[in-house]
């Protein structure tokens, strides 16, 4: 992991003192001693607050819609022989890397706009597993030595074992290394042992009967507060305006009503079909606790068996729902 940090911040250095890019997007140390923030690095001097660590957890790639896009809108005034690109250098881990390809695959922006600073993952330590596995006790000091994780707290030192407290959706990830970059860091990461086993629980979500399942949702959403944490965290959820701040029409209703929560997500989560990269960010910032994941890796299932297509997998590879084959699978539109 040093050596790989050490890496980066040469990388970055290198690419901003060259003028190749406008600003880095990585990751620093947060205010805890367990966490990360996202941080952007335009002074080439700066590139040394970069770090690469297990607490490096949110998906980078939102950051780079957003600069390139405000870039843009600064513009709109500006004539058009004097508008200028923002380039945009990002610290690249798989899943990151999936949904840079869906952006450009969706025209957010020209692939010389971006550049790839692409680094191996073996899975990031989820917060609330943590939290959970010293009680709930405040830590005080957090590192990592191989496989096993010391945290400090006020009841003293607790040794975990790191694969304890990965976030799920690292534990079986097929993209842990970059599927497209500018500059690798380091060698390729092995896979994840879960690999193979990624779709276990939607497997037995799908053999509960409908009305088990429907139960599930309404008791998940329950939870839901309509902080829209899930949607500004993800990387593909970019609309300029969401669909939920729309009042003609008007699709959601402000005020607490239960069908209005169930609305938002069932529609946001319509919109990741063939989209989500399985990146977790969206369950890591849910303060509620709500099991996204089932429900995205369902979709993501679908995506895969019926349209032998994975979100981002690769440049060209179209998304399924921008393209139509006439043996396309059709028997789900009548049995759901």
């Amino acid at each position: 992991m040093e050596n790989i940090e050490k890496q980066v911040r040469e990388q970055a250095k290198k690419l901003l003192a060259e003028g190749t890019v406008d600003v880095v997007v990585g990751y620093e140390k947060g205010t805890l001693p367990f966490q990360t923030i996202p941080c952007f690095i335009t002074n080439p001097d700066d590139a040394e607050r970069l770090v690469w660590n297990r607490f490096c957890s949110v998906n980078l790639a939102k950051y780079v819609h957003d600069i390139i896009f405000a870039h843009k809108e600064s513009q709109t005034r500006t004539k058009p022989e004097e508008r200028t690109k923002k380039t945009v250098g990002i610290v690249a881990r798989g899943c990151t890397t999936r949904s840079l390809v869906i952006h450009l695959q969706e025209k957010q922006y020209d692939r010389d706009q971006v550049v790839i600073i692409g680094v191996p993952c073996t899975g990031y330590i989820a917060n609330k597993k943590l939290s959970m596995a010293v009680g709930g006790t405040e830590i005080t000091a957090c590192t990592v030595a191989g496989d096993t994780l010391s945290a400090e707290t006020k009841d003293g030192k607790k040794d975990i074992i790191v694969n304890e407290v990965l976030a799920d959706s690292c534990l079986t990830c097929r993209f842990n290394n970059p599927v497209i970059s500018d500059v690798m860091i380091g060698d390729a990461a092995p896979p994840m042992p879960g690999a193979d086993r990624e779709y276990e629980e939607v497997d037995t979500f799908e053999e509960l009967s409908i009305d088990e399942r429907w139960a599930y949702f309404t008791k998940e959403m329950a939870k839901c507060i309509r902080c829209y944490a899930c949607r500004n965290t993800c990387p593909s959820c970019y609309c300029k305006v969401c669909f939920v701040e729309q009042n003609q029409p008007r699709w959601v209703g402000a005020g607490i009503d239960e069908t209005d929560t169930q609305v938002f997500q069932f529609m946001r989560m319509f919109h990741m079909v063939g989209r989500c990269v399985d990146c977790g960010s969206c369950v890591e910032v849910c303060p509620m606790g709500v099991d996204l994941r089932k429900f995205l890796k369902k979709l993501d299932k679908d995506d895969f068996q019926l349209f032998d297509h994975r979100a981002g997998e690769s440049l060209e590879s179209a998304p399924s729902l921008s393209m139509h084959r006439e043996n396309d699978k059709e028997e789900f539109i009548f049995e759901p």
